[in-house]
């Protein structure tokens, strides 16, 4: 009997071929070495030093994905399409030279959706993605917008892996950008936005087949979920296209387990169910999960049952990571 892997869905690269280019004193694309997070020494590491991370920490494939700084959905959409194949490109070369302990997601041009349809059908189809991370907003538009619907239709139709992960600017960017508060609530804040947009435009019912991570625990979801059922109940005339109240919609999403807290964890498997729960870590971010392995095997608020669904189980139930 094979032992299913752990299998980390929230780990980040920054792609060499875009090192190389601005260490060297050029550009790439128009983007320079102020992009890519290079100070943090860890995203410089290669594939093989990184499969050495992966070891020491128990780790035994990482879902990797471009960071967030590669979005760029504020270049000319072909500029971006450029950046988005390239990166894209690299990381399915990482999937193909060590299969056994790397996946792949892309990153996409949602600036414009039929160039990152397109790039869907390229990246699962030639690629060998399992799917794509995408921020919580394009430009200041929201996913209950009708642009996105071919998206949501072709990323469905390709049972593609998304993760929804922050970029710049979160919306609490433009209150305050003191104290690393636009990333630590605005990240929070705006996954809590998306939750909100796709169930309340009625995307999720439309499109029961999409498979949507919302990153980092699913920001403030699990703690929002009774007030957004109130607003639900309370104002009627207000509740866009969902067929039901928010909290009915909790279990259609999945949600990593960058949490930080035993006390978080267990919050958000009791409110979302275990089996919506999958490990991840934001390697190699500052704000990454210490001893993730390790936590969530020691952990006294899980029964064994639950460690191994999160652990192992869970991933393996998806034919994107299986």
């Amino acid at each position: 009997m094979t032992t299913a892997r752990i299998v980390d869905v929230h780990a980040h690269v920054t792609p060499q071929r875009f090192q190389r280019a601005v260490l060297a004193g050029t550009d790439w694309f128009g983007l320079g070495p102020d992009v890519g997070e290079l100070d943090n020494l860890r995203n410089r590491w290669p594939p093989t030093r990184r499969i050495e991370a992966m070891d020491e920490l128990g780790v035994d494939v990482q879902l990797v994905s471009p960071t967030d700084s590669f979005y760029q959905y504020r270049r000319e959409p072909e500029v971006t399409e450029r950046i988005a194949r390239a990166c894209n490109d690299e990381v399915a070369e990482m999937v193909r030279a060590h299969p056994e302990r790397f996946l792949g997601l892309g990153t996409l041009p949602m600036q414009d959706v039929e160039r990152s349809n397109r790039e869907v059908e390229r990246g699962m189809g030639e690629l060998g993605l399992r799917g794509f991370m995408i921020d919580d907003h394009v430009n200041n538009l929201t996913y209950d917008h009708p642009v996105f619907e071919s998206f949501w239709a072709t990323v469905e139709r390709w049972r593609a892996f998304i993760l929804v992960h922050q970029g710049r600017p979160t919306s609490v960017t433009y209150r305050i950008e003191d104290y690393f508060l636009p990333n630590s609530i605005g990240n929070l804040v705006d996954r809590t936005i998306t939750f909100a947009a796709l169930v309340y435009s009625g995307v999720m019912d439309r499109h029961p087949g999409l498979t949507i991570c919302l990153g980092h625990a699913g920001g403030y979801v699990p703690y929002a979920l009774d007030r957004l059922d109130k607003g639900w109940q309370a104002w009627p005339d207000l509740r866009g296209q969902s067929r039901d109240r928010p909290s009915a919609y909790v279990s259609r999403f999945y949600y990593d387990t960058v949490t930080y807290t035993d006390r978080n964890l267990r919050f958000l498997v009791d409110t979302v169910g275990v089996d919506r729960v999958l490990f991840g870590t934001d390697w190699p971010a500052p704000m990454v999960v210490d001893e993730p392995v390790r936590r969530i095997e020691a952990t006294a608020v899980l029964a064994a049952e639950e460690r191994e669904a999160i652990l192992r189980g869970n991933a393996a139930q998806l034919p994107a990571l299986a």
